[in-house]
C-alpha cells in the first residue's frame, strides 16, 4: 500500500528553502560512530563547558575514561575533537528547534519565538571561560557563525511569511532577522557573559520577547490608526493586508 504524505504547511515549505551549515562529521562518519564514541562526544560537550584550552588530549582521555587511541581515532587534535562535539550538539539543538516550529502554532511570529527560544539552549550554559576558548581555537568562531547564519535565514523566511499573512507590518526582514537570530550569539560573547545577571539563554529570550511583542504591537497600532474607507471593517482590513 502506498503511503500518502500529508501536504506541507506554509511554515514547513519555508523551512525547506533554507540550507543548513555543513556538518563537521559527514553523514557516513556520523552513522559509523559507535555507541561509545557518541557517548564520548556527549560527555565532552559537558566537560568543556568551563573552558578547554588548559586541557590536553591526555587530560581529556583521563576525564572521559577512554584511551588516547580512541580520541585520536575520532579527531587529529584537541581543537578538532572539541569542535566535532560542539557541532554535533548544535545540530541536535537545531533539530529540536525545528520540531518546535512544526509541532507548535501556525502563527509565523509564534514560530519564530518557539524556534529561537529552543535554539538559544545552545548558549544556556555558556561561561566566560568557554566563550574565550572557543574564540581562540582555530575554526571556533567560524563554526558558531555558520550555525548563526542558518538561524538568521530561517528567521527571515518566517518573518517574510508573517508579513505576507498580515501578522506584522512590512519591515526589512533581512535586518530584523539578523537582530533577532543573533541575540544568543551576542549574549554568549566572553565579555558579555561576565556582565550578565542571568544565563545567556535567559537574557536572549528576554530581549527576544520584547522585540517580537514590539513587532506585533506596532502592527496592531498601525492597523487601528489606518483610516477605513468602506462600510465593512473586515473588508478594509483584507484590502490593507493585500497591499503589504
Amino acid at each position: 500500500m502506498t503511503t500518502v504524505e500529508a501536504p506541507l504547511s506554509a511554515l514547513e515549505r519555508r523551512l525547506r528553502l533554507v540550507r543548513g551549515p555543513k556538518p563537521r562529521l559527514s553523514r557516513e562518519r556520523n552513522e559509523a560512530l559507535t555507541p561509545r564514541q557518541r557517548e564520548i562526544l556527549d560527555q565532552l560537550t559537558e566537560l568543556v563547558s568551563d573552558g578547554f584550552c588548559h586541557l590536553t588530549m591526555s587530560d581529556l582521555a583521563t576525564r572521559l575514561n577512554c584511551s588516547l587511541r580512541t580520541l585520536y581515532g575520532m579527531a587529529e587534535s584537541r581543537g578538532e575533537l572539541v569542535l566535532l562535539a560542539i557541532d554535533r550538539n548544535l545540530w541536535n539543538i537545531g533539530g529540536s528547534a525545528t520540531r518546535a516550529i512544526t509541532e507548535g502554532s501556525n502563527s509565523p511570529l509564534e514560530a519564530i519565538r518557539a524556534y529561537l527560544s529552543a535554539a538559544n539552549v545552545a548558549v544556556s550554559r555558556t561561561t566566560p571561560e568557554f566563550a574565550r576558548d572557543l574564540e581562540a581555537v582555530s575554526g571556533g568562531p567560524e563554526l558558531f557563525a555558520a550555525h548563526n547564519e542558518y538561524l538568521v535565514n530561517v528567521t527571515r523566511e518566517l518573518l517574510d511569511l508573517a508579513v505576507e499573512q498580515g501578522e506584522i507590518a512590512a519591515v526589512d526582514t533581512v535586518v530584523v532577522a539578523r537582530a533577532l537570530a543573533s541575540l544568543g550569539r551576542q549574549f554568549s560573547e566572553a565579555d558579555v557573559v561576565a556582565e550578565l545577571c542571568e544565563s545567556p539563554k535567559d537574557a536572549a529570550d528576554h530581549v527576544l520577547d520584547i522585540m517580537l511583542n514590539g513587532l506585533s504591537h506596532s502592527w496592531a497600532t498601525q492597523d487601528r490608526r489606518r483610516p477605513r474607507s468602506g462600510p465593512s471593517p473586515s473588508g478594509a482590513r483584507e484590502e490593507n493586508h493585500a497591499r503589504v
